[in-house]
């Protein structure tokens, strides 16, 4: 059984959690999550299996689309409403002006991590050292914000949605805004729309898995492992020539279709996904084929 499974994960359970509760009504060890979802959000949280393990690193570097309620005005030690509030201001703010300093994250920014995070700095995670009332140093990161669309502004409560490169904390976003318009503010909600190509609307909850694995159906709500590489070209190999790429040797490619250093999708001629290939000049100049990642 190896695929992706396009989880719908509650409120309420860490990822670790999900993927637990999957290894025991799945009867299967080899299962990881794709890029962890905080406890108090909902959504999309892509689960791989089997082989497509080694696909992880891979989903992680996708971009996300998530659904977010900023409050205004009260401001927590974990930027979201599960924390102690520190601090309340009135919210002087006109509309304009939210509507404006909520538009002015879009593009690059350089976002601070939260202490309530999983980022580890010297071996221990943060919101370790947090809880243990320890607030250390951290790096900006530079983060991208695709867009942010508000959908509703209703006194100090907005809601919007945010599509945004990996490693961005919407919490954190929610929080910057706050401090901007010199008011503060936390994420009041949270729902991840979207990871990568998998997105809410094809979402399946725990209850719906549960069932399907009694029924013995699961493997068919699976995604291929190759959806990953699907921006990427694509090659079939021929029975020869896949052998020779399996066992590591270099397969020589048609001159012009591709360029040295790309990453190919690579199949079986019976359109069965093996790899994921990069092509390598030889000493000749000659562009040929090889193994980056084997998925068989």
């Amino acid at each position: 059984m190896n695929g992706i499974l396009n989880v719908l994960k509650p409120p309420g359970m860490t990822s670790f959690d999900v993927v637990a509760y999957l290894r025991g009504i799945l009867k299967m060890k080899k299962i990881g999550h794709t890029g962890t979802l905080d406890p108090g959000a909902a959504g999309v949280l892509p689960i791989c299996t089997g082989k497509a393990t080694k696909a992880i690193e891979y989903l992680t570097d996708k971009d996300k689309v998530y659904r977010a309620e900023l409050l205004l005005g009260v401001s927590t030690d974990t930027q979201d409403a599960y924390g102690k509030v520190i601090n309340t201001l009135e919210v002087k703010a006109s509309h304009d002006e939210i509507e404006r300093a909520i538009k002015s994250f879009e593009g690059s920014y350089s976002q601070l991590p939260p202490m309530y995070s999983a980022i580890k700095m010297n071996g221990k995670k943060l919101y370790e050292l947090a809880r243990s009332g320890i607030e250390v140093e951290r790096t900006p990161r530079d983060v991208k914000i695709h867009f942010i669309d508000i959908l509703n502004i209703t006194g100090n409560r907005i809601v919007f949605d945010v599509g945004c490169s990996k490693g961005t904390y919407i919490r954190t976003l929610c929080s910057d805004i706050g401090d901007r318009l010199g008011c503060g503010g936390h994420m009041a909600f949270l729902v991840r729309m979207k990871a990568g190509s998998f997105d809410l609307e094809n979402a399946l909850t725990l209850e719906e898995i549960k069932e399907m694995a009694r029924e013995g159906t699961f493997e068919k709500m699976l995604t291929g492992i190759d959806v990953v590489f699907k921006d990427y070209d694509r090659i079939s190999l021929n029975e020869k020539d896949k052998n020779r790429f399996l066992n590591g040797g270099f397969v020589g490619l048609s001159e012009g279709k591709f360029t040295p250093a790309q990453k190919i999708r690579v199949y079986d001629h019976d359109g069965a996904f093996l790899a994921l290939g990069e092509t390598v000049s030889d000493r000749n100049g000659k562009l040929n084929l090889k193994v980056d990642k084997l998925f068989i």
